[in-house]
């Protein structure tokens, strides 16, 4: 067998390597996925925080955006106040931001930063958030987000021919694909709606234009089957990583070193040179004992010729067929009939088949027994 074949690839040992350094020197990003406004994405991000908070974890609220939901800013009240919004003024309109550079002082080992999706004020350093969550994991925070469907940027036709609705502030999808953890948020349509219309999503007047144009059923139930498909994507792709990382290389077969596929076997008593002929006897060159000890079974060849290593068919070649003798050294001088193929040793008169001679194994019409 070939080493070469089973030695790994050293530059794609070099990429892997280079990969988990690069994943282990950057922060961890984990979506809350949800494919429409009010199925708690930012609860269950708060409310996973406050779980962190508890077993020590150093957490921040860099950007959290309630909405006026009376759950959401309940679970606010347990966690610490958030960093100072940045002032920016915008067409006479003052702009609170999120603070790009005192999150990278302050360093936490967790930021919350709501809504990946939001496009930042003129003036900003970057235009859209989900930029300041790439500088705040190249800097070594750990950062947690949220995310609706619709603003997935390869989705976003699809969303705008089910729903008429254009979204504009969309996010690449290698982003979603960089993120370590995506949690997907799900709930039924029918309780989506009722959370609506009891005015735990928006305000009473924003509801009702809600319920009229992007809250209705059907669109509900089409961004829930994209979400779906987004996530199980996700967790397919992770499945297929894991296995390439660690299934593959325990099934990979263990090298093996090369080594000739014939070789000579001793003989029983340990004397390699043949035996000596009998002076008042002759008798053929090995019985059907002596050839298996001797040998092993016929070397193998490839369809190029003999395998590298393998001793030469001069040196170790098969008995007679007629009388079992050993063709090595070349005593038995190998004639083919004229009628057949077949090659025959000179001792046997006849190239027809008879039972093996008791003595020496010979066939029966061997002129030597």
């Amino acid at each position: 067998m070939n080493d070469d074949a089973q030695r790994p690839d050293p530059d794609v040992l070099l990429r892997q390597v280079q990969a988990a350094e690069a994943r282990r020197a950057r922060g961890r990003l984990k979506i809350f996925f949800g494919y429409a406004p009010g199925v708690g994405k930012t609860f269950a991000m708060l409310q996973a925080a406050a779980g962190e908070r508890d077993h020590g974890v150093d957490v921040v609220l860099g950007c959290i955006e309630t909405h006026g939901r009376a759950q959401t800013e309940a679970q606010l009240a347990a966690l610490p106040e958030p960093l100072p919004r940045r002032a920016s003024d915008h067409r006479g309109t003052t702009l609170q931001e999120f603070d790009l550079d005192a999150a990278i002082a302050r360093a936490p080992a967790l930021l919350l930063v709501d809504e990946l999706a939001h496009d930042n004020a003129p003036g900003s350093r970057h235009k859209k958030r989900w930029q300041d969550v790439l500088e705040l994991l190249d800097h070594g925070i750990n950062v947690w987000t949220t995310l609706n469907v619709q603003h997935v940027e390869s989705l976003n036709d699809a969303v705008a021919q089910v729903t008429h609705v254009v979204v504009k502030e969309t996010v690449p999808d290698h982003v979603l694909d960089r993120a370590d953890e995506i949690e997907l948020l799900d709930l039924p349509p029918d309780d989506l709606l009722e959370r609506l219309k009891a005015g735990l999503i928006y305000l009473p007047a924003t509801a009702e234009r809600a319920a009229e144009r992007f809250f209705r059923r059907g669109n509900l139930l089409a961004l829930r089957e994209f979400a779906l498909r987004r996530t199980t994507e996700r967790v397919d792709a992770d499945v297929r990583a894991w296995r390439d990382e660690t299934v593959n290389a325990a099934l990979r077969p263990p090298r093996v070193a090369s080594s000739p596929l014939c070789r000579p076997i001793r003989r029983r008593h340990g004397s390699s040179a043949p035996p000596a002929a009998s002076p008042t006897k002759p008798t053929c060159r090995g019985s059907l004992p002596s050839l298996i000890h001797r040998y092993e079974p016929l070397h193998r060849f490839s369809a190029r010729g003999a395998m590298p290593g393998s001793p030469s068919p001069s040196a170790l070649a098969p008995p007679c067929c007629a009388c079992l003798a050993s063709t090595s050294p070349p005593r038995c001088s190998m004639q083919p009939t004229a009628k057949t193929s077949r090659s025959w040793c000179s001792r046997a008169r006849s190239p027809r088949r008879a039972p093996p001679c008791n003595g020496c194994s010979a066939a029966t019409r061997c002129r030597r027994c």
